[in-house]
């Protein structure tokens, strides 16, 4: 409880807040963790999920990477869970100025956050690679098929695989949301993973707030660690 007080007394006198959020924000919504014991990492296939969702797997095996990607990355029924609405509760409040997230699902937009940065992309978004046109997540669903273009070239998903870059200005945004926040809230995530996890570090705010069930290698750097779920938490916290 005095976690919680804490937490509450904290977002009562912040003036920006930046939400930095992982995989754990979406477990509620059905969306499985990664690196949980349930998560893909813990899964088996003919070739490891690192493999399969990698650059030069999708452009040398794209019928095995779509049968993949369909059946364990795209959660096409999920809902935002009370995460997502918290945090879009708060921008809409006026006290944060956007949340910056690993996420591919989409859930912060769809839970009415209209700031949000996607370091990884969106399997909402999609694009064809031989006339760059963009195309629905319905474009891909199809069982079975490669999804092609009108044109005849084959539809990529606009997310980060194993192999590629981050997008330098997603990149360069999310150093600005951070640099002028005072309070960053971590949620949900183990960080891990590097360039996305490194942007802790441009944070000169007044309060670091980390929210994971698990510990991270930041947590010596924060000012408040709360290893709960995030549901407990946030059902407590009213803003």
């Amino acid at each position: 409880m005095k976690q919680i007080n804490e937490l509450q007394n904290i977002i009562n006198h912040a003036k920006n807040i930046v939400f930095f959020t992982g995989a754990g924000v979406s477990t509620d919504s059905g969306i499985p963790d990664f690196r949980s014991t349930d998560g893909l990492y813990n899964m088996k296939y003919d070739f490891p999920p690192e493999t399969i969702i990698s650059h030069s797997f999708f452009i040398d095996n794209p019928e095995e990477f779509y049968r993949f990607y369909r059946d364990k990355m795209i959660y096409p029924d999920a809902e935002p869970s009370i995460t997502h609405h918290f945090i879009a509760k708060c921008e809409a409040k006026g006290i944060s100025s956007g949340v910056i997230t690993q996420n591919i699902d989409g859930l912060h937009t769809s839970a009415g956050s209209r700031n949000v940065i996607e370091l990884h992309g969106s399997v909402l978004r999609n694009t064809c690679m031989k006339c760059g046109k963009k195309h629905s997540l319905s474009s891909i669903m199809t069982p079975e098929k490669l999804p092609l273009c009108s044109c005849g070239g084959l539809i990529k998903p606009d997310v980060v695989l194993y192999e590629e870059s981050l997008n330098d200005r997603d990149l360069y945004r999310a150093v600005d949301m951070i640099a002028n926040a005072d309070v960053m809230i971590i949620m949900g995530t183990s960080l891990n993973v590097y360039p996305a996890a490194g942007l802790v570090r441009y944070f000169k705010g007044s309060h670091l707030i980390i929210i994971n069930k698990t510990t991270t290698p930041y947590d010596h750097n924060a000012d408040l660690c709360i290893n709960a779920s995030l549901k407990d938490v946030l059902s407590k916290i009213y803003i």
